[in-house]
């Protein structure tokens, strides 16, 4: 129970540093091989290897998006009894986001987010909707 508490603990506040846009504060926690996989057929999809090309994706996401707000609505723990910082995390989220041109957006989706020794080895990104919504937000459309 105590690895879950932990665990919850920390993804809640790797998606605050989101919201605050505090890449710092949510970078601490990656492994240097860290892997970061964001679907779709955008120019921001695609699988990021390394903690720079993760870093480098996450502040591209901050200039797109000014304004992000992710709500938490679930967070599931594989191994509750984990006390040695290695566990799977999933997040249902909801997110609302104005982006660069001043057009506010919505989605939701689920984060899977794999931590090894503390350190977040891989995320993948599930987004609810992938179509029209999802470009506009970006600026693909």
């Amino acid at each position: 129970m105590i690895g879950a508490i932990i665990a919850r603990k920390a993804v809640s506040g790797s998606f605050e540093a989101l919201n605050q846009h505090d890449l710092a504060k949510f970078m601490s926690s990656w492994h240097d091989g860290g892997v970061f996989i964001y679907p779709g057929d955008i120019s921001a999809s695609g699988t990021f290897n390394g903690k720079s090309a993760v870093e480098d994706w996450f502040k591209n996401f901050f200039d797109q998006f000014p304004r992000i707000k992710f709500d938490i609505h679930d967070i599931c723990v594989r191994n509750i009894f984990a006390i040695g910082g290695t566990n799977v995390v999933a997040v249902h989220w909801n997110l609302q986001l104005t982006n660069r041109s001043g057009r506010v957006g919505q989605n939701s989706g689920v984060t899977v987010i794999s931590i090894n020794a503390g350190k977040v080895t891989i995320v993948r990104d599930f987004i609810f909707d992938l179509g029209e919504n999802f470009k506009l937000n970006w600026g693909a459309a």
